[in-house]
């Protein structure tokens, strides 16, 4: 097994790139997976570690065929935060991972490094969900410019920092402020403050429909796809998981028959 060097990688997979079996999966994540009640948490948990797993197997040197991705598996701390293990034993990286309307993205990065990548969709968001997550200075930037744009990398950046930060949205929105960079060709450099005064260097870029940030609590270079061209460049957000909601879901209740009670269980 290679270890990771300083480089932080990442990989994009979207649903068509899952595959319909589960025999790469461990058996901890297929019984996770089966104790999911809802079509969109199963859906997410299948893209997601099947985006890591393919990230994991290239930067380690591992194979790719089901049984091999089936010995990597990609556990949740206690914190939330995912953690890789391959035949049971930690693996020599660290790995942070997002998921949004059917697409995935995984960023690795050496062992011991605290790191948080989120995935985002350019989507209007309303005045008063600018106000109540975001700081004033945010609320500025925000103001000053395409807020569907702006309001959602705000958002992306701060939750790339609260994975950092090992508290997701258990912790106040607010108590971590994004500061963007100059616009770059490629990656735009960012910085999320914490109140605490710790900094968390990051970058963005946009694909299409998609925001892409990423954080950590080192600085480095924007992270390497694993995938040229990557395939987020193309990609197109939608939400498969709704079709197995209306597949599944019960016949709508016929109308009351003229003459009967309009209220009760159906006979």
């Amino acid at each position: 097994m290679r270890t990771l060097n300083g480089t932080r990688s990442w990989l994009a997979h979207g649903m068509r790139h899952v595959p319909s079996a589960d025999d790469w999966l461990s058996a901890a994540e297929s019984a996770r997976l089966a104790g999911l009640p809802h079509p969109k948490r199963r859906s997410e948990l299948r893209l997601s570690r099947w985006t890591a797993k393919q990230a994991i197997a290239e930067v380690l040197g591992l194979g790719t065929d089901p049984g091999s991705l089936a010995r990597i598996e990609v556990r949740p701390a206690s914190s939330g935060a995912p953690v890789v293990c391959h035949d049971g034993v930690p693996a020599p990286l660290a790995v942070s991972l997002t998921d949004r309307a059917d697409w995935a993205v995984c960023l690795l990065g050496p062992p011991g490094t605290a790191l948080g990548c989120d995935l985002e969709l350019v989507e209007p968001r309303s005045a008063a969900f600018v106000r109540t997550w975001f700081t004033a200075r945010e609320r500025e930037t925000v103001a000053a410019g395409d807020r569907s744009v702006l309001a959602n990398l705000i958002w992306s950046a701060k939750e790339s920092a609260l994975k950092v930060l090992r508290t997701g949205l258990r912790r106040d929105t607010r108590s971590v402020e994004v500061e963007l960079g100059a616009a770059g060709p490629e990656w735009s450099p960012l910085v999320v403050r914490a109140a605490e005064g710790d900094e968390f260097p990051g970058w963005w870029r946009r694909y299409g429909d998609f925001l892409l940030t990423c954080a950590a609590a080192a600085p480095g270079e924007p992270p390497r796809s694993l995938a040229e061209p990557p395939s987020l460049a193309t990609a197109v957000p939608s939400h498969g998981w709704l079709s197995e909601v209306r597949r599944t879901a019960p016949s709508p209740v016929p109308a009351p028959r003229p003459g009967r009670a309009a209220t009760g269980p159906p006979e």
